[in-house]
């Protein structure tokens, strides 16, 4: 009964996130292509790239509610299994990398607008995009290291990367260990200190208006929101169990958090997107013309 349960909400939880973000992540696509085909901003291409990896992690989970469906046992191929758990795992670690990185680029604009000014070249923010998608999916590579290297494959094909034997998991627990420290405690610290830093500056600004303020601050605490209610959370059972030697019965919950993920970056997205229209001369979300802004305010907003 416990484990019909269990099924159940892990289900619901995709299904949930299914419906909400596929069509927001969507709408977010079309705005950053627009958007890019203007004027692409730094900020502009680490979003897109982050949509993508949303829509990845999208298109995929129809294959986890297959496998929830079946009380969380996997009844399609093993390959299948390996494809999915890459692409599930890798999408989760580049969308919490990319938003420390959007952070980092909004502090640098808004504290040192004539240096962001020279690194506003778009290859910039395309190089940290890759980098960023090679750590991800570097780290996540573990997953087809664990079921699929002779010495640690399990006998038991019916679970997918989930129920490990002991030498599975003399791997698999330091690997996530390192995982807690590179790819969700190091990005959180410095998300905070860039976006602090930047409501302080925003703060310290008179000529700012109030609106954009609270935009700005706004978009600072939800992202914030993002990584301390979908990602630390999933990332903490990685630090609780390399102590336990064990996977906690809790992790597979705290993944839920993390597919809510997808739902909740398109309204950070929504407060980059009205910010853009201090920059911008068009947009999606308002087609009209502005007047130019002061250097001021537009290094705050642009970022």
């Amino acid at each position: 009964m416990e484990s019909v349960v269990r099924s159940e909400i892990i289900l619901t939880f995709y299904i949930i996130s299914f419906l909400i973000g596929l069509p927001a992540n969507l709408v977010a696509l079309y705005a950053f292509s627009v958007k890019i085909h203007c004027k692409p901003l730094p900020t502009d291409i680490l979003l897109l790239n982050l949509t993508v990896s949303d829509l990845l992690f999208l298109i995929i989970l129809p294959l986890k509610m297959h496998e929830a469906a079946s009380g969380m046992q996997w009844n399609l191929p093993n390959f299948m299994c390996s494809i999915t758990s890459f692409v599930f795992f890798s999408t989760i670690y580049t969308s919490s990398l990319l938003l420390m990185a959007v952070a980092v680029v909004r502090y640098v604009g808004a504290a040192f607008p004539i240096i962001y000014q020279h690194l506003k070249k778009p290859v910039y923010p395309i190089t940290i995009s890759a980098v960023i998608w090679l750590i991800s999916m570097g780290h996540c590579s573990i997953t087809f290291i664990i079921q699929h290297h002779p010495s640690l494959s399990s006998i038991n094909s019916s679970i997918c990367y989930e129920n490990f034997t002991q030498k599975q998991l003399e791997i698999l627990l330091p690997v996530r260990l390192e995982f807690f420290f590179v790819v969700c405690l190091i990005p959180l610290i410095i998300s905070i200190f860039c976006y602090l830093h930047l409501i302080l500056i925003l703060y310290s600004r008179p000529r700012i208006s109030w609106t954009q303020k609270k935009k700005a601050i706004g978009m600072a605490l939800g992202t914030l929101a993002v990584f301390l209610v979908c990602v630390l959370p999933y990332n903490f059972s990685h630090l609780l169990g390399f102590f336990q030697g064990k996977s906690p019965e809790w992790r597979y919950y705290t993944l839920l958090l993390s597919t809510l993920n997808t739902c909740l970056d398109p309204i950070i997205f929504y407060f980059s997107s009205s910010i853009f229209h201090c920059t911008s001369k068009k947009s999606i979300f308002r087609k009209h013309r502005v007047n130019d802004v002061k250097m001021e305010i537009r290094g705050t907003c642009s970022t």
